[in-house]
């Protein structure tokens, strides 16, 4: 008798989840750079990003920088960059990190929870916030003009 463990489903809607922003395989986009809404990246997003919605990193995509985002965060690619050399990636988000099978992250993560799944790589640091703790305010994320 072979007992297998059941397996985690993750099925996102894009329209559900007011993913209004995308990054399209083979395309490369990097600066100070602020979405409305969510965001799927598919290729290459690097810089000082924030994003007001979910940010989904599918597989094959990836994300560098200072990320700073207002929801959830769905990890199907790669957060943060696999030389040593390269600057740290960090990510803050005010939800929930999903980093699933194909996922790897080296970023720091700073978040409310952490789900991985089977499989998941997840090799830098890792912080919960707490109840009523906010992200703390870090101006070289985003600065916003008056």
């Amino acid at each position: 008798m072979v007992l297998k463990a059941p397996q985690d489903i993750l099925t996102l809607d894009p329209v559900a989840l007011n993913v209004v922003n995308r990054i399209a395989t083979g395309c490369r986009l990097s600066g100070r750079l602020r979405f409305d809404g969510g965001v799927l990246v598919q290729g290459d997003l690097s810089g000082h990003v924030r994003v007001d919605g979910r940010l989904i990193v599918w597989a094959g995509g990836r994300l560098r920088g200072r990320i700073r985002v207002k929801g959830d965060v769905y990890i199907f690619g790669q957060l943060g960059d696999l030389d040593p050399e390269a600057p740290d990636t960090s990510l803050e988000s005010t939800g929930m990190v999903c980093v699933a099978q194909t996922g790897l992250s080296t970023a720091t993560l700073l978040a409310r929870r952490l789900q991985l799944y089977e499989g998941a790589n997840v090799q830098g640091p890792f912080k919960t916030l707490r109840a009523g703790e906010k992200l703390p305010v870090l101006r070289d994320v985003f600065v916003e003009s008056a």
